[in-house]
């Protein structure tokens, strides 16, 4: 520690947070070739084990992807996603410019649902996130209860344009959940929605939440472009 008792920021740190700020800002775009070792060295006046060194440290935190023989390209694209506050407060979050489209609200019903929950009715409500650079780039379904002022809800729409406001009006409160992720190829109507080929492979992933005592809360089915969005899942360490 210096005389201010801090860690001193070595060059390997500050390497890691010039780079990452660069990427972040966009200053260095999602896709772009980062400069070459002996390059990064040279500018950086550091050795090449700490640039080796702090790459290796862009790809575990996913921000870039090294390709053997070829160089370090940029796979941070500025979307982070915490889903358990809501999609639409992530995007937000997030600082990208994310438009949303409300394609319906109505009253469905759903055999699986019925079965597990002993519910006959749910709202079904259809979104579309819109990049207005490139397009649409994921449409979802989110399935409530239609218990209580929620049957409502085609009549009077969300409060405040949010599910999750309007679930945590209605008491509803997730304490548990499970998620399935798989891929899934657009029917016509979907390629139509999302402006892609009809057959395509989306990213499908379905989360289901439940309240402290086992009842249905929402389940989200959501297809998301593959080249916008990933999973990444962090385990603890024994």
């Amino acid at each position: 520690m210096n005389r201010t008792g801090q860690v001193p920021f070595g060059k390997r740190d500050r390497l890691i947070a010039e780079l990452t700020e660069q990427i972040r800002s966009g200053r260095l775009a999602r896709g772009e070739q980062l400069p070459g070792e002996n390059q990064i060295a040279e500018k950086y006046q550091v050795s090449r084990g700490t640039v080796r060194s702090a790459l290796s440290e862009l790809q575990r935190q996913e921000l870039i992807a090294t390709r053997s023989g070829v160089g370090s390209f940029v796979t941070f694209d500025g979307i982070t996603l915490d889903q358990t506050v809501g999609w639409a407060t992530a995007f937000a979050d997030s600082g990208f410019d994310i438009s949303t489209e409300l394609l319906g609200l109505e009253l469905t019903t759903d055999a699986e649902l019925t079965e597990r929950f002993e519910l006959d009715e749910f709202i079904a409500i259809r979104r579309l996130r819109r990049d207005p650079a490139v397009g649409p780039v994921s449409v979802e379904t989110s399935v409530i209860p239609a218990i209580g002022e929620l049957r409502e809800l085609p009549e009077k729409g969300l409060l405040e344009g949010s599910i999750t406001a309007t679930l945590l009006s209605a008491g509803l409160v997730a304490g548990a959940g499970d998620q399935r992720i798989g891929t899934r190829a657009l029917s016509a109507r979907m390629a139509a929605l999302l402006e892609r080929p009809e057959g395509e492979l989306f990213l499908q992933a379905v989360r289901t939440s439940v309240t402290a005592d086992g009842q249905l809360v929402e389940q989200v089915t959501s297809l998301l472009d593959p080249n916008r969005f990933q999973f990444h899942l962090t385990f603890g360490r024994p």
